[in-house]
């Protein structure tokens, strides 16, 4: 059974009624404390890129790692940066470069040929964040990847029995908001073992705002 859109609704209005203004535009976050999951298997750890229905209008950085034709294509798309083989290269003896990549980029493409470069210079940065690139053909419509994934949130429960995920911003409407949480937890429904079972609170909160707690 799905979560009740008015109790959702109910959270936002209430998390942005408590949350000081700020000098920024505040995310709206989406908080789960799971339970009965053994995180040492690798079914109980998700990391899912979900794409929501009503995305927030913000900054999305989306690099894309590619050679020749799918190069210019991905910069005549707008990605924020495209990197080729020797921009990979001169990042193998530099950490600290890619960890400052890894940092400041929330998705990454790379054309299929080179999925095994990237692993073996950025893997280690990449991996740990769960940013390992989305492998495409040197065919694709690559603006449409791009701009696929500028609406979407990542899902991830690694070590921990909780996630967190942006589903908004603080400027839209509940509504919208509440149907990027169900789509959300929908996904999540499904990759778990018992599916909502799994799921023992779930909060909203702004960036800097606290913890309001939806009732399921």
């Amino acid at each position: 059974m799905p979560i009740d859109k008015k109790a959702i609704t109910k959270a936002i209005e209430e998390t942005k009624k408590d949350s000081k203004k700020r000098k920024f535009k505040q995310s709206i976050d989406l908080v789960l404390n799971l339970m009965d999951l053994d995180m040492k298997k690798p079914e109980s750890r998700i990391n899912e890129l979900v794409e929501l229905p009503n995305p927030p209008k913000k900054d999305v950085k989306v690099i894309v790692f590619a050679s020749g034709d799918l190069a210019l294509r991905a910069r005549n798309a707008g990605a924020d940066g495209v990197l080729g083989k020797e921009d990979l290269d001169r990042l193998v003896n530099d950490k600290k470069a890619a960890k400052k990549l890894a940092k400041e980029t929330d998705f990454f493409i790379s054309e299929a040929a080179l999925m095994p470069l990237v692993g073996r210079v950025l893997g280690p940065a990449l991996g740990p964040r769960g940013k390992m690139p989305t492998p495409t053909p040197p065919t694709t419509v690559i603006g449409d990847v791009i701009a696929r994934h500028r609406k979407i949130t990542r899902v991830r429960v690694r070590d921990q029995l909780n996630s967190q995920c942006s589903v908004g911003t603080e400027d839209m409407s509940g509504d919208l908001i509440a149907e990027n949480v169900q789509t959300v937890i929908s996904r999540l429904e499904n990759k778990l073992p018992k599916g909502l079972k799994n799921i023992k609170r779930a909060y909203i909160k702004t960036t800097m705002g606290p913890l309001i707690k939806i009732e399921l």
